[in-house]
């Protein structure tokens, strides 16, 4: 008989998450032949901006595994949008990923009503729709070929 518990625990979420890329790297091939242990190969990728006063300006966070870029965040704060600061937050990251992480392609999400436009102008192309996630907005997921 299984006891199920639904509370929040990030130690099981944490073990939960190394049995699963045990369990995913012991299965795939691909996986195996990469170098280093899963938490080795992923690595957190930030990029900020402040303004001239020092105030965070715009900033994205996110992480390389394998050869992926995945941007987890991108914010741009509203009086600097419009002037180029989103498209060089991504492009630093995306030089990065490449030149020091060997990364040769980038992956993100976002909704409708956020950014699918600026990143088809960066390059992005969108290989996933989901409809009403949550319901009444679309969300997509995008990549790139770095390099």
């Amino acid at each position: 008989m299984f006891r199920l518990e639904t509370e929040v625990d990030k130690a099981r979420r944490d073990l939960l998450r190394r049995r699963l890329r045990d369990t995913n790297t012991a299965a795939s091939p691909v996986l195996r032949a990469l170098r280093g242990t899963p938490d080795e190969r992923e690595s957190p990728l930030h990029v900020w901006a402040s303004d001239p006063s020092g105030n965070l300006a715009g900033g994205l966070v996110g992480h390389t595994w394998t050869t992926w870029l995945h941007v987890t965040y991108l914010w741009v704060d509203a009086p600097h949008r419009g002037k180029g600061l989103g498209t060089r937050l991504l492009t630093t990251a995306e030089h990065l990923a490449s030149t020091e992480r060997a990364c040769t392609a980038s992956r993100l999400e976002t909704w409708d009503f956020q950014a699918p436009a600026f990143y088809r102008k960066q390059g992005y192309e969108v290989v996933c729709e989901i409809p009403d996630y949550p319901p009444g907005i679309t969300e997509y997921t995008l990549t790139k070929r770095l390099g």
